[in-house]
């Protein structure tokens, strides 16, 4: 299929690249990866009459530490560059986890953090995992620039707070406490190409390696119309020694935040099951990971 006629544009400074969405507005999409634009465009779903480019922009795809109190992330960082990253894997292991199963690796390698978030798609890897981290997004205009927490971000399928003459430059997270672990778990019916029929992702935090759990996060996605934070499954663990019956219990809450859908690929039941059994899973893993946490050399 032949993509619509649109004028294109391949701003060098950000600055040009605001200056643009001002000037242009609702007329204009921004391109980063071009996985789900172009897509879109072929199907006719989007007509824009002008696409801004924003491969030749400095500084976008970078993974900058913030003077060891968090990181900042590049919104036109890919997927396969935030899976091969090491200190997110050390310390931010949900979204690391999260990036390495988004679509295939031939995906990965086009797909950005900023396009996945801003896309709003209810079965997106990256927004639970973010969410648990507590990421907040930076948007710029060409007069303004704002802080939004990910749990705040979306508004429906496909809709977010970001305006039209907004840009996604960032998404920024403080580095977990100690005794800090996280996991990221997807079903789907195969390994690749596939959307997700639950995602889940947590974040505990422990007073000791055998300690009780003094935090706890826990997100989902493909079982509402936006990710969702699962806070009363939350409340359930903090305060508690871990277990499997705990996390049975949590995983028991975290349906009730939840609305999935039947479709071509499960029923709403056989997903709220999946919620109870991946919640509890995923908590396992996390739990795991928070007993073997180390100082980094």
């Amino acid at each position: 299929m032949l993509l619509p006629r649109f004028e294109y544009h391949e701003p060098t400074t950000l600055e040009e690249a605001l200056k643009l969405l001002s000037e242009l507005g609702g007329n204009a999409k921004v391109l980063a990866g071009g996985t789900d634009l172009l897509v879109r465009m072929k199907q006719k779903i989007d007509r824009p009459a002008h696409v801004i480019s924003l491969a030749r922009i400095p500084g976008l795809k970078e993974v900058t530490p913030r003077n060891g109190h968090g990181i900042s992330v590049g919104a036109g960082a890919s997927a396969a560059a935030l899976s091969r990253h090491e200190l997110l894997w050390d310390r931010f292991t949900p979204l690391a986890s999260a990036s390495s199963r988004l679509g295939s690796p031939l995906i990965r390698n086009r797909a950005t953090i900023g396009g996945n978030l801003v896309n709003a798609r209810p079965a997106a890897d990256m927004p639970p995992a973010c969410m648990v981290l507590n990421a907040t997004v930076k948007l710029k205009s060409r007069s303004d620039e704002r802080d939004v927490p990910v749990a705040e971000f979306f508004r429906g399928p496909g809709e977010t707070v970001i305006e039209p003459n907004e840009l996604m430059v960032s998404v920024n997270m403080e580095t977990p406490p100690p005794w800090t672990g996280g996991a990221y778990f997807k079903l789907a019916a195969r390994k690749s190409l596939e959307i997700s029929l639950v995602n889940v992702a947590a974040l505990i935090t422990l007073k000791s390696s055998n300690g009780a759990i003094v935090d706890a996060k826990i997100a989902l996605s493909a079982v509402a119309p936006t990710p969702v934070r699962a806070y009363a499954a939350e409340q359930v663990l903090i305060g508690n020694k871990p277990s499997d019956k705990l996390f049975q219990k949590a995983g028991e809450t975290g349906v009730g935040m939840c609305s999935p859908i039947t479709d071509h690929r499960g029923t709403m039941e056989y997903r709220c099951m999946m919620i109870e059994v991946l919640t509890k899973r995923c908590l396992s893993m996390a739990l795991e990971s928070a007993r073997s946490w180390k100082p980094l050399k």
